[in-house]
């Protein structure tokens, strides 16, 4: 995915934004994703199979899953996958010394390797394939050229997903997975994030999908000069 670059406004409205996310990720949950040891693995990760492989082990190592197509983890890959490019497009963009997409999976990470999280998995499996399914439908248009306004909304994504996992973390570190997490579909805060979740990435397709039509306007016009410049020969 190509990208215009950014103004300094720009960035530093993103920078603000995400920063702000992660303070409230860590009052939710009392943890500090950027020192946490999974983001170390993380920034080592070069490709999607590296981080889903990270991922995977956060589940495996506590004994609590060992099939890839497992359940808890199936969702990763849609969702890894159009993170990952839509990263890409952001660069230095967001202004930050780290990579956004790299913190919702250490956010992602963080909740798979919960206590009781298996025990809790269809209240949890009901969010992620939510949360998938929104990346699904950005898929297609993770090779359009960025601009300003979609990596503005892109940002926007990223930080109600990292407010959806930190809604869950806190649930599951209170021990609350047997009651509470049953009843995550349908709370007032999850379906909040989740509507402004749907409401962005619409507006990111529709973006998409302008930023497609100019783009071969623009192939259409090249073309029709091409073609007057060769019959006037």
């Amino acid at each position: 995915m190509s990208q215009t670059p950014p103004t300094a406004s720009s960035s530093s409205n993103l920078q603000a934004i995400f920063c702000a996310s992660l303070d409230t990720y860590k009052k939710k949950t009392k943890k500090d994703l950027l020192a946490h040891p999974l983001m170390v693995q993380l920034q080592t990760c070069n490709s999607p199979t590296d981080i889903l492989d990270v991922l995977r082990t956060q589940v495996q190592q506590f004994g609590q899953s060992t099939s890839g197509d497992d359940r808890l983890t199936k969702w990763l890959n849609p969702t890894v996958n159009v993170l990952y490019a839509f990263s890409a497009a952001l660069g230095e963009g967001v202004g930050l010394v780290f990579s956004p997409a790299k913190v919702i999976f250490a956010g992602a990470g963080v909740l798979l390797a919960a206590k009781d999280v298996v025990a809790s998995q269809d209240a949890l499996v009901d969010i992620f394939e939510r949360i998938e399914s929104f990346f699904r439908r950005l898929e297609e248009y993770s090779d359009v050229p960025t601009t300003e306004a979609m990596r503005d909304i892109i940002v926007k994504i990223m930080v109600e997903v990292l407010g959806i996992f930190g809604i869950v973390t806190k649930e599951m570190k209170q021990g609350r997975a047997k009651t509470y997490l049953k009843k995550l579909i349908g709370r007032r805060d999850i379906e909040d994030a989740l509507g402004r979740l749907d409401r962005l990435t619409q507006q990111e397709t529709q973006m998409a999908i302008v930023q497609v039509l100019k783009v071969a306007h623009n192939v259409g016009d090249k073309v029709d000069v091409a073609i007057e410049g060769t019959f006037s020969t």
